[in-house]
């Protein structure tokens, strides 16, 4: 006949694990330890699984914190996204966008179409991803960033390169191309690219062909051709032709009314 088990007291363990600001390993230890014991695994197995559980709960606690700081709209996801509705965007190539090699390399991703075909989508989408891999990101409409931009004008440069827009491993412009910009605008915004070309990577959604970019930007044809030339460098075009996610869903609601 087996020895009877001996009770667990882990009061104290909790204590220190508490103290040590393990506190997702700390809340996870009475299932853990139960289940070794139950399972007679070995002592380093057990620990394994205790700091397993506090790293998972950390990271979790990271990413949910970053996705709020970044100001990313949440509900749209690469996991979500309608690949078979929207046959322009090919799967296996935001399959390896999503590895986010292009963010480290400091790179842009240019995405074209006319509205609702999915470009927000994608950009929240790849945003994510890069937040999830450890990336710092940082998302504005383009209204809201010419709005900072100009509010942070006269800035000294040693503060100026501090601001998010400029420091963010991977900035998300969503929107260029509704309203053009005057010529203060699109000088800030050349500033802004500027300043992270080499340093930074940049997505941006646009409605606008790269042909037109002259009438977006204050019609200066000088300072169009030297943002795209910094922008396109190194960079992933994506191109959008197709029907909208919008319509179609709204297309469903009338059926179903």
């Amino acid at each position: 006949m087996n020895a009877p088990r001996p009770k667990l007291d882990v009061d104290a363990t909790l204590e220190r694990l508490v103290a040590l600001g393990c506190g997702y390993a700390a809340d996870q230890l009475d299932h853990v330890l139960r289940e070794a014991v139950r399972t007679e695994v070995p002592a380093h197995a057990f620990l394994d699984t205790l700091l397993q559980a506090e790293l998972s709960g950390r990271e979790a606690r990271r990413v949910k914190t970053s996705l709020r700081l970044s100001n990313l709209p949440v509900g749209q996801t690469l996991e979500n996204l309608d690949f078979a509705f929207q046959p322009a965007i090919e799967r296996s190539r935001i399959g390896t966008l999503a590895t986010c090699a292009w963010v480290r390399n400091a790179e842009t991703i240019l995405v074209q179409g006319p509205p609702g075909v999915g470009k927000t989508h994608l950009l929240v989408g790849l945003g994510i991803r890069a937040v999830e891999q450890g990336f710092s990101v940082q998302y504005f409409r383009v209204d809201e960033l010419l709005t900072a931009l100009k509010t942070d004008a006269a800035l000294p440069p040693a503060r100026l390169k501090r601001r998010k827009y400029m420091s963010t491993a991977l900035l998300l412009i969503d929107e260029l191309g509704f309203d053009p910009m005057n010529r203060q605008e699109a000088s800030l915004f050349f500033r802004l690219v500027s300043y992270r070309y080499g340093r930074g990577a940049i997505m941006i959604t646009t409605n606008k062909s790269v042909r037109d970019w002259t009438e977006l930007l204050a019609g200066d044809e000088v300072l169009a051709t030297a943002i795209l030339d910094r922008l396109l460098h190194r960079s992933h075009v994506i191109n959008i032709k197709g029907r909208s996610y919008r319509l179609r869903d709204l297309e469903e609601t009338l059926k179903r009314a």
